[in-house]
């Protein structure tokens, strides 16, 4: 696999695009100024959910109805350039609907794309000026792929093959594309030199409590990011590999959500590998139960890829 997986996006008309200004906090900036992973997908909801999503009608009968769009992947990738805490990044958005089929041609799935692009402007805190500072940069991009489920009926409902009949909503939107299966989101980069034979499992024990919970009654989607992330920092620490690179890409699946009170670990295997952006270490794996750690059914699948500043 290239990493990291992004599927280009279509032609949309207007009404299922968006942009905004967001301000950054600084926990959003790491001290070389480079956005974390997780200060980018904050643009989903703020952007295209805010001003699309949450304000149509077909959006809000399906939800009288139990049918919702379940986050099941998510792909962030940051570049390299350094930013101010001063100065806002600019998002722009954009959504559509799709369906994938399974071997024998049927529908199987109904989705909800996301695409944001994220640009800001160059420079650093507290930091003398440099060259290029106030100039207009790539901050990074995201995709989200949400599935249509009912995930309070009964289990023979929960698979969405048939959006609701609403008026001007086609019961199977028209796109088709391919549905990347969810392990694919841990494949082992292009490229890729595993440093560990084997998936190690992080001796660090994950306990969930509520401050990593959201108002959807789970484990906020994000907080795995930041705790892949950190077990890559300690695996890399094992491996007497340096500190200070940052994570740049990821691409998680979610196959099941975790809640307050679970017990997990991570499980992952540790790579390096050139690019055209600089050496990079990273590696592929996921969260794991902690009384089973072997699984082949985890929580969710991570590939993961960091840098260096340049």
């Amino acid at each position: 696999m290239s990493a990291p997986w992004f599927p280009a996006p279509p032609e949309v008309p207007a009404d299922q695009r968006a942009s905004g200004a967001l301000e950054l906090r600084y926990e959003d900036l790491a001290q070389d100024g480079r956005a974390m992973l997780e200060s980018l997908p904050h643009a989903i909801g703020e952007v295209v959910w805010r001003q699309r999503l949450s304000r149509q009608e077909h959006n809000r009968t399906m939800l009288r109805q139990g049918v919702i769009p379940i986050l099941t992947r998510l792909v962030v990738e940051a570049s390299d350039e350094p930013l101010p805490i001063t100065h806002p990044i600019d998002a722009a958005g954009m959504f559509d609907l799709a369906h994938a089929i399974d071997g024998k041609g049927d529908v199987e799935r109904l989705l909800l794309d996301i695409w944001i692009e994220v640009h800001g402007v160059r420079g650093r805190t507290n930091f003398p000026p440099q060259p290029g500072d106030g100039a207009r940069v790539s901050v990074g991009r995201v995709f989200a792929e949400h599935v249509f489920t009912r995930p309070w009926g009964p289990p023979e409902e929960r698979k969405v093959k048939r959006l609701p009949n609403i008026e001007g909503l086609p019961e199977i939107p028209q796109r088709r594309r391919d549905f990347r299966a969810l392990p694919q989101s841990a494949g082992l980069p292009i490229g890729a030199t595993l440093l560990d034979a084997d998936p190690v499992v992080d001796p660090s024990p994950i306990v969930f409590g509520l401050v990593h919970t959201d108002a959807n009654q789970h484990v906020n989607s994000l907080v795995y990011l930041r705790m892949f992330e950190e077990a890559l920092v300690r695996r890399a620490a094992a491996h007497r590999l340096p500190p200070d690179a940052l994570a740049r890409w990821i691409e998680i699946g979610y196959r099941k959500p975790c809640f307050a009170g679970d017990r997990v670990r991570v499980r992952l295997q540790l790579y390096t590998r050139s690019t055209d952006l600089g050496d990079e270490i990273g590696a592929v794996g996921a969260f794991v139960p902690e009384d089973d750690p072997t699984t082949d059914k985890p929580y969710a699948w991570v590939a993961m890829g960091a840098r260096r500043a340049r």
